[in-house]
This record gives C-alpha cells, structure tokens and sequence, in this order.
C-alpha cells in the first residue's frame, strides 16, 4: 500500500478540461485498449519478441500524451536513445482518458500488421464518449493530440532495427550435434535471429546481462548434460493434473500445430508478453489505480518486456543450445514427445523464464510483494483461471511450467529466472534515479 500510496500522490495535479467517466456497459479502459492491441495480435499469431515490441510503443504512446497533459507526469525525453521530443501545442479542451486511450490504440493501427482491425474499436471508442455527451470540440482536439503524437512515437519505432530484419541473411541452423535443429511437427524456421539487433529502451545492450553460461553438451551417459535431458524425460512422464495444467496456462507458443489426418491446424494462443501485459491490466484494477497511476504501470511492464526479449534472444542466438526433444529423441527415446509444443528457436535460456521474472520484479517494485490476484487471462482460450499470492510466485510458475512442459532444461529455467532479474532490478534503479 505504500508504494500505492506515493504513486497517488505523484500524480496528485489534475489537468484542467471536460473529463467524462465512462462506467458500466460503456466502460473504457487503459486495460481494455491493451486487450484489443493483444486480440489483433493473437489474430496475427505474432512472435512473442514482436509482440512485446508492439506492446511497448503502442502503451508507451498513451504514456507520453498523458505527460503533455499533466505536468505531473514525467516525460521519457532524454531518457531513451535518439527518443523524439514529444512536446507538441495542446488544445485547451482535450478530454485526457480519450486522447491517452486513442493513442495507444493509433499506434497499434500503425505498427501491428493488421492493426487496421483497430480503428473499428477507435470509433467504438470516440462513439462511447458521444454517448456521454461529450462535446464534439474536444473529441476532435482529443483525436488530434492523440494522433500527432502516435506519429512521432511511430516514426521513432523506425528506427530500432526491426524493418532492417528482413534484410539479414537468412539463418540456417549449424547442424552440429550441440546446436538447435528444427523441431515437430512443422519443423518450422528459427524465429527472429537477429532480434538482439533491435534498439532497447532502457538496457545499455543486447548482452548487458548475460546469463550464466549453459552446461556444457556432452553425449556420455553420466554427463550433466545427459543428467538434466533426463529429468525433463522423468518429470514430463510423471506428470500430476495439477501440473499438466500449469504447463497448458504457461504454454504461451503462438506457433503450436495440431494435426488431423492430412491437415495441420494452427492453435492460436496469447504471447508471453501479453499474458503479463493481462496480469498487469488486472492487478491495476483489483489495486484500484486511477488512469495516471495505470498507465505508468503499463508502460514500465512494456518497456521491460521489450528489452527482456531483447536480452534473451541475444543469448539464444549465441548458445544455440539443442532442444530437450531433440536430444531425448536421440539419446534416451526416440519416441518421446513433450507436453507441450516446442517453440521453434534455441531452448538457452528460457524465454518465459527471463521476462516472466523481469516483469514480475516490475510489478513488485510498484504494487507490493504480498499483492494476491486471481490470473483470468487464460479464460479466453478455454482455460481456468488461477490465484497466485504475489507476482513472484506467478513468475515461479511459469518458469517451472517450461519443465512441465518438456521444453527447457533446468538450468535454462534457473539461470532464466536470475538473467530476469537482474533486468528487472536494473530498469527499477534507473527510472527510480530519473524519476519515474
């Protein structure tokens, strides 16, 4: 409650103009702009790396419109590398919720490949506030502001490497026994090699925080290599209900394929990075932030997710460690199968396990180590909710979720989780030392 309670009063100004609260069935949300920004990307099936990309310009978006409307509000100038001055003319009537909530979804429309879905949801949006009778003068100045600074922060999104990518040469694996192969069923191409290319926000580097190194690769039966092959082999076949749950509400892969008969079918699931953004959105409500409080939240979870990619794909790329399917097949069962799918890139470290961590110690910083919530997200593909005491413990789960899984190997896991970390703690001390 502390915490609660300094960010309150950090945001205590309140800028001038026609506010309208929207409630009930016309409720409009920081929480649901961000759902709409994951439902196009679920639509899209988008990587997880590009996702949590999309996530942070689109949030930081709404972020930086509400610093130009409440001087409270600490601008990131200065703080990001080659970061635009956001500044710009501001009408006097200017409806704050409208414009920070139509910029994030601006955004999206422009970055997101198929984010023309969400210019229905912006007029859905403006059509709620008219409900309310809010003045068309202001919803035009609203729009406006909303939209000129979308332009900037999307014109600065150009500039982080990611339309370069294309470009690259394209990888191919390095057929070693050591290295990452192609896994079932599709045996699908690497994802995002080259991601540790893209520009962080607040991490100095791609290779700021490497993680311990892997354990080494060793084909002798008693080698530690062969031991930690082994436990994913025991614990994916002595699977209780409980944890085989636990695997299926982590699994997060938006690459998983099913097949029937001759056909394949693509099983759409939410990104890693969306799954936390959900869990951010949620504990922002049962918190009770105002929409100032709300959207710093948001933002730092953003960030931190998007550097957090960044960080582990330079590793992955770097070890281009095997698979525990791959090596189980070849060297314990050539018929095993995991619990959950592989997703096709290096097993080392664990993805889930470094930015579930990081956004985890994000969280913490700004809500307490002993907030309790009850994790919906899932529910939307058919999955129970689950309560977690803190968000520690839930980043615990989804970092052990990758062994129920049968996708990581432990060390991958734990080693994961302190390269996590340490990302959280440091973007904690850097924007606590800038103000934020």
């Amino acid at each position: 409650m502390k915490k609660i309670l300094l960010i309150s009063l950090f945001f205590a100004n309140n800028i001038s103009g026609q506010e309208v609260k929207l409630t009930d069935k016309n409720e409009a949300t920081i929480q649901q702009q961000v759902w709409r920004l994951t439902e196009v990307m679920y639509h899209d099936v988008v990587n997880p790396p590009a996702a949590a990309r999309f996530y942070a310009y689109s949030v930081l978006t709404g972020y930086e419109i509400l610093s130009q409307l409440d001087p409270s509000v600490v601008p990131f100038q200065h703080t990001f590398k080659d970061y635009p001055n956001t500044k710009t003319l501001v009408q006097p009537a200017v409806n704050t919720e409208l414009a920070v909530m139509y910029g994030i979804l601006e955004t999206g429309k422009n970055i997101i490949p198929s984010g023309y879905l969400l210019e229905e949801r912006q007029n859905e949006l403006v059509q709620a506030y008219r409900n309310r009778n809010l003045a068309t003068v202001v919803i035009d100045s609203s729009i406006a502001l909303a939209q000129n600074i979308s332009k900037l922060i999307v014109q600065y999104s150009r500039t982080d490497g990611y339309f370069k990518l294309s470009t690259r040469q394209r990888y191919k694996p390095l057929g070693t026994k050591a290295t990452w192969n192609p896994t079932p069923p599709e045996y699908m191409a690497a994802v995002e090699p080259h991601w540790r290319t893209i520009r962080t926000f607040i991490l100095d580097s791609a290779q700021q925080f490497k993680p311990t190194a892997p354990v080494p690769f060793n084909e002798d039966i008693s080698s530690g290599f062969i031991k930690l092959a082994r436990e994913v082999y025991v614990t994916v076949s002595q699977l209780t209900e409980e944890q085989k749950l636990i695997a299926d509400f982590w699994d997060c892969n938006p690459f998983a394929v099913q097949f029937q008969g001759h056909m394949s079918i693509g099983l759409k699931k939410i990104s890693p990075g969306g799954h936390w953004m959900s869990i951010a959105g949620i504990a922002s409500k049962k918190a009770g932030l105002d929409i100032k409080a709300t959207m710093l939240l948001h933002t730092l979870v953003a960030l931190t997710l998007h550097d957090a990619f960044i960080s582990c794909w330079d590793e992955k790329y770097r070890s281009n460690r095997i698979r525990p399917e791959t090596a189980i097949n070849r060297y314990i069962d050539p018929k095993w199968k995991p619990m959950i799918q592989t997703p096709p890139f290096p097993e080392y470290s664990s993805g889930h396990s470094v930015i579930s961590t990081a956004a985890a110690e994000v969280l913490t910083w700004f809500l307490g180590d002993n907030f309790s919530f009850n994790d919906s997200t899932e529910t939307y593909l058919g999955l129970p909710s689950r309560k977690f005491s803190s968000f520690r413990a839930a980043a615990a789960e989804a970092r052990i979720s990758r062994l129920y899984g049968g996708i990581h190997f432990r060390d991958a896991i734990e080693n994961g989780g302190e390269q996590g970390r340490n990302i959280g703690e440091f973007i904690i001390k850097h924007l606590a030392i800038l103000g934020h």
